[in-house]
């Protein structure tokens, strides 16, 4: 296996120094990063630990795992690396035989290498196949969306996931668009959605239609709500679960769990938080610092929160 430059980026994780300070109480415990892109996170979590602490990383696009496994040779004796998608987290446990964790992070998007790699399908600044599967083995790409998604569908899909308030317009002219011709890359698209859209108000469009094809690709909110339940039943008590997101949808998500309203029983006490196994400890939602921004602006959207599982 070749080795792998330090100073090379896979992936440049979000508010890592703030997750960690949160995610471990037992230097030697089991950790989990169920998005372990380039390594980033378990590299420092390694670091923090004693010689009896382990890492799980869990990715779903095997670059990722290749990439993470030369990255953290040095540490192979306390890392397991696993290609799996996070919402069959208990499959890994239970492969792996893991009973109980101390905690888990998840770091939640896109990964830099994966916006950056045209073939990859991710970005309209950039001309590639409608793909955007984190796992490359997955049957449903962009195209199939884009192409094959009835106009009702795609006007869900622009409002749920995209939180765009003309999804149905959109929806439409992309419906007429491709009866033409199938819509084949990614520059076609964002070409196709710029003619319809106002110059002031091309970029945020571009993102929210863009953002919404990706999440229905990849089943990620789903993917979520499945990885924190399952997650949260092997937490141990006064474990934590520690989640970087990047828009409402995925923020809306970690809430309704804290509150016990996904995976729990769905009792009216139980909903509105009484009785939930879980409490979130930062009051507020924690943003990147001003310098971290600077230094990698895909921290801007980044928000924090650290949920830990009460005592029995």
């Amino acid at each position: 296996m070749a080795p792998v430059n330090p100073k090379l980026s896979y992936h440049v994780p979000v508010l890592v120094s703030e997750a960690i300070q949160y995610l471990i109480t037992d230097p030697s415990g089991l950790y989990v990063d169920a998005t372990l892109g380039g390594g980033g996170y378990s590299e420092i979590i390694l670091s923090s630990l004693n010689d009896r602490g382990r890492v799980i990383g869990i990715d779903r696009d095997s670059e990722a795992i290749e990439f993470a496994a030369r990255r953290l040779s040095l540490y192979a004796d306390r890392l397991t690396l696993v290609h799996s998608d996070f919402g069959g987290i208990d499959e890994v446990f239970d492969h792996h035989h893991v009973n109980s964790i101390d905690g888990i992070v998840f770091d939640l998007g896109v990964s830099s290498h994966q916006i950056d790699e045209p073939e990859r399908g991710f970005s309209y600044l950039t001309d590639g196949p409608l793909d955007m599967r984190m796992n490359q083995k997955d049957k449903l790409t962009a195209w199939d969306v884009v192409n094959t998604y009835s106009r009702e569908d795609l006007a869900d899909l622009f409002y749920y996931y995209g939180e765009e308030r003309h999804a149905r317009r959109y929806a439409r002219y992309l419906a007429e668009a491709r009866e033409k011709n199938p819509i084949q890359t990614t520059r076609e698209l964002a070409e196709c959605v710029k003619k319809w859209t106002s110059p002031n108000w091309q970029i945020k469009t571009l993102s929210r239609l863009f953002q919404a094809i990706r999440i229905e690709v990849n089943g990620e909110l789903k993917q979520l709500e499945d990885a924190l339940v399952k997650s949260g039943r092997v937490l141990k008590p006064g474990g934590r679960i520690v989640v970087v997101t990047y828009h409402s949808l995925e923020a809306k998500v970690v809430k309704r769990f804290v509150r016990g309203e996904i995976g729990q029983s769905q009792n009216t006490e139980t909903i509105y938080g009484s009785d939930s196994e879980f409490k979130q400890i930062t009051k507020k939602a924690v943003a990147p610092s001003d310098d971290e921004v600077k230094s990698n602006t895909r921290a801007r959207s980044a928000y924090l929160r650290v949920i830990e599982k009460k005592a029995a």
